[in-house]
């Protein structure tokens, strides 16, 4: 006899504003229990001190984690001049400190610098793995960690206030994979007068921001609440601009058993990198368009007729 699943079988994004002092474990596993839900993810770890965008994936919403992932992320953070530390944030010891301090001026010359296709050092406490183990890890351990430089794309860097001459808040929009920690710790050195971050926004995450947003507190106030699914959004809520593809029933068929499907029309396109087929509204699959045909990669169960966050 098959064991029962635990939990509801609900699915959907539903978009957090996390708070602060808490892990993206910690507010996955909340949110979870007050939804009861079989199965959760996020997109995008967000560290305790940060607050912001935090998009949980629930159900068959996990299915899409790797395409909000890979979105452009937004960020708004303060970096204190003046000292560097362990983490690269308020949360780790002082390593160094200097006196000197730059002006608005100084900063905004030096921003350039650390806009487009850049070379960046990941701090040493983060999730990047090192020989199997997360590096926070070993450096909590007191281990030497040692991460390459990798690629990173930041699209906008700008000083959007300085209220006094030890801070400067910045606003970012960056690729997958960029560390704003980095961002502030590289700046501060190439002023001469090092950084680290004191507090950290995010504001979007792929098609997620502020606006869709519901805090911890407003989500806790719904537990047992009968419109308690009203506040997801639906799994495809997390496929931006990917190109849809509507498809008939028996062409749905032959995707749900993991079958190709010929697009056929004068405007049917021949390749695509990443598509999602659906019927009537409903999203069915993902996948990818190849010498002319739908390519099913992952196929969804979202029930017929029914809201893709129910």
């Amino acid at each position: 006899m098959a064991r029962r699943r635990k939990g509801r079988p609900v699915n959907g994004w539903l978009i957090l504003d996390k708070p602060a002092d808490m892990t993206s474990t910690q507010v996955v596993n909340i949110v979870r229990h007050i939804f009861d839900a079989r199965k959760a993810g996020h997109a995008g770890t967000l560290d305790p001190l940060a607050t912001g965008i935090l998009p949980i994936a629930l159900g068959e919403a996990t299915k899409t984690i790797n395409i909000a992932v890979d979105g452009t992320k937004g960020y708004r953070f303060t970096v204190q001049w003046g000292a560097q530390t362990t983490t690269d944030d308020s949360e780790g010891e002082i390593v160094a400190t200097r006196e000197t301090r730059p002006t608005l001026g100084d900063v905004e010359a030096a921003l350039d610098a650390f806009v487009g296709n850049i070379e960046q050092v990941p701090p040493k406490f983060s999730a990047i793995k090192v020989d199997g183990q997360r590096a926070y890890d070993l450096a909590r351990d007191g281990e030497a960690v040692e991460l390459a430089a990798r690629q990173v794309t930041v699209h906008s860097l700008r000083v959007v206030d300085m209220p006094d001459a030890d801070q400067t808040v910045l606003e970012a929009e960056c690729g997958k994979g960029t560390y704003v920690r980095s961002i502030a710790r590289d700046l501060g050195e190439a002023l001469g007068c090092l950084g680290h971050v004191t507090q950290l926004r995010r504001t979007v995450v792929g098609p997620f921001d502020e606006a869709s947003a519901v805090t911890l507190e407003a989500l806790r106030q719904r537990e047992r609440d009968e419109t308690q699914l009203e506040v997801l959004q639906p799994v495809s809520a997390a496929l931006g601009d990917l190109a849809e593809l509507r498809m008939t029933n028996d062409e749905i068929g032959r995707i749900r058993r993991g079958q190709p499907v010929i697009l056929r029309g004068r405007d049917a396109p021949v390749r695509i990198d990443a598509a999602y087929a659906t019927l009537k509204g409903e999203l069915v699959a993902l996948g990818a368009v190849a010498e002319g045909a739908f390519v099913p990669k992952r196929v969804f169960n979202l029930g017929s007729g029914g809201s893709e966050a129910g």
